[in-house]
């Protein structure tokens, strides 16, 4: 192939494909809503190289992933497409990434033999430095803020406790000169906010290191409203989660390129 052609190698191989979100699930309808915006963002800025984009859930869907891998299948033969990519929308490498997702795509390969080629994409959170960019967005919508001078940040995140499972929060957190917190392992919100108050810190940005708005981000503003009652010397200032964008689409698009 000449070197001036517009058509690699990448791009024969990427029209072979379709490509199928994964996400958690949840019974809250706002991921979903959230992550189908997602999926049109990636199939409308990236038209020309992906036919097809569709979402499924790991838990809470109408079927188990398997089945959904498997009925997407369908729909990539019956376009004369031979693989399927799988894109992991995780933040965390925990456990649904290092070992349920995987399984759930073994046996929708055994389904489909030769006939179709089913690939594990890596998941989002590996894209270190773009997520941190985005974080970085977020604290700066804060920082326009009136009276708002030189916050101390809080990275908050769900948190694993898998070995190393939250490394790439503390990588991030560490870019962006932030602590970190988690929901759902220490340290938590409640005692980052409090070691720094006893420092003397009296502005606080809290980012919450979530994708979409839903029933955990509802629960961090009711814990936020809380802890500003606890610490009414302290300036507490709470970010948007990420977000269906753009950016976030693009981030997820550079997935398929490793």
């Amino acid at each position: 192939m000449k070197s001036g052609s517009n058509i690699n190698i990448k791009s024969i191989l990427k029209l072979r494909s379709t490509y199928l979100l994964v996400s958690h699930g949840s019974r809250d309808p706002r991921p979903q809503l959230a992550l189908e915006n997602l999926g049109q963002l990636l199939s409308h800025n990236l038209a020309d190289s992906f036919p097809a984009v569709a979402t499924a859930t790991l838990e809470l869907g109408p079927a188990p992933l398997h089945e959904q891998i498997c009925s997407f299948g369908d729909r990539t033969l019956s376009l004369g497409l031979t693989e399927l990519q799988i894109l992991p929308v995780f933040l965390l490498p925990g456990v649904h990434v290092a070992e349920d997702i995987p399984a759930e795509v073994e046996i929708a390969q055994k389904t489909f033999g030769d006939k179709l080629k089913i690939e594990l994409r890596p998941h989002l959170g590996c894209q270190t430095a773009g997520l941190t960019n985005l974080v970085k967005s977020q604290m700066q919508e804060v920082a326009f803020l009136p009276n708002l001078r030189s916050p101390k940040w809080i990275l908050l995140s769900h948190g694993s406790r898998r070995p190393g499972g939250n490394s790439t929060v503390e990588e991030i957190a560490s870019k962006l000169g932030a602590q970190t917190a988690y929901w759902s392992v220490k340290p938590s919100l409640s005692e980052q906010i409090d070691s720094l108050v006893r420092g003397g810190q009296q502005q606080i940005g809290i980012v919450p290191y979530f994708l979409f708005n839903g029933g955990i981000t509802d629960a961090i503003a009711k814990n936020v409203a809380q802890l500003k009652q606890q610490f009414p010397a302290a300036e507490l200032h709470l970010a948007n989660p990420l977000g269906a964008s753009v950016e976030l689409a693009d981030l997820i698009g550079d997935l398929i390129q490793k």
